[in-house]
């Protein structure tokens, strides 16, 4: 039986000590791992925040996905714990920032966005994440809610949560080093961030539930990217459940 596009992507991208060939790093094409828009509108993020120490047994004991969401907009302040719990920078060593979710090589190929429905003082629209200054950078203003909800495959959810974490990946900066393995490591790097936002979320009182069922080139259109170089891999939806979390 012909193997199918994902079959021969797991063979061919397979590690076996006897056919594995030696290589080097071209450091003069290494990519930049921070993405910035300059002409846009900065909005500076507070100091992120944890509202309460939770242990993270608790944490594990109580999440689950939430799919029914209250009117209650996020605030701007949880909003910048979240987005520092799922891939800001966390210490800085020999003069290198690490990041709070771990990635192959440390080469960051994940870049978030935000489709901003419910959030204090904060315009609706879609925004960037510019991780090196904690900041966001609003690239569109407006209403973007039903169109990210077609873009997951029609799920509501995506529509009334307060906020829609959206990421891409910018492959090139992990096929300079790992090549078609890269792809592996682009996605395991992806699963890292949103397990981060999942418990982040959970130890703000929030919801959240990840989404894989993607209308590519639809979402790549919102957040503005070509979908080749850089394409929309992930999503997660963020907001204050109806029912409360049991502890």
């Amino acid at each position: 039986m012909e193997l199918g596009i994902g079959e021969k992507f797991q063979k061919e991208t397979k590690y076996n000590r006897n056919t594995m060939k030696g290589g080097f790093l071209d450091w003069v094409t290494k990519p930049d791992i921070y993405k910035t828009y300059s002409e846009v509108k900065k909005i500076k993020l507070p100091e992120p925040k944890q509202k309460k120490n939770m242990v993270l047994d608790e944490i594990l004991q109580i999440r689950h996905s939430i799919r029914n969401f209250s009117e209650d907009p996020v605030s701007l302040q949880d909003l910048s714990y979240l987005l520092w719990a799922t891939t800001g920078i966390q210490r800085i060593e020999h003069g290198y920032e690490f990041r709070t979710a771990p990635s192959a090589g440390a080469l960051y190929p994940i870049e978030t966005y935000l489709v901003v429905n419910n959030v204090e003082d904060l315009e609706q629209g879609v925004y960037h994440y510019a991780i090196k200054n904690h900041k966001l950078e609003q690239l569109k203003v407006g209403d973007y809610s039903i169109k990210i909800a077609r873009a997951a495959l029609g799920q509501k959810i995506a529509q009334f949560a307060a906020v829609d974490f959206i990421w891409t990946a910018i492959y090139f900066r992990s096929i300079w080093k790992y090549k078609q393995r890269a792809f592996r490591y682009i996605y395991l790097d992806c699963g890292h961030i949103g397990q981060n936002l999942a418990l982040a979320s959970v130890s703000l009182g929030l919801g959240s539930c990840q989404i894989g069922a993607i209308f590519d080139d639809e979402a790549n259109e919102i957040v503005g990217v070509d979908g080749e170089k850089e394409s929309v891999i992930y999503m997660c939806v963020v907001g204050h459940p109806k029912q409360a979390f049991l502890l």
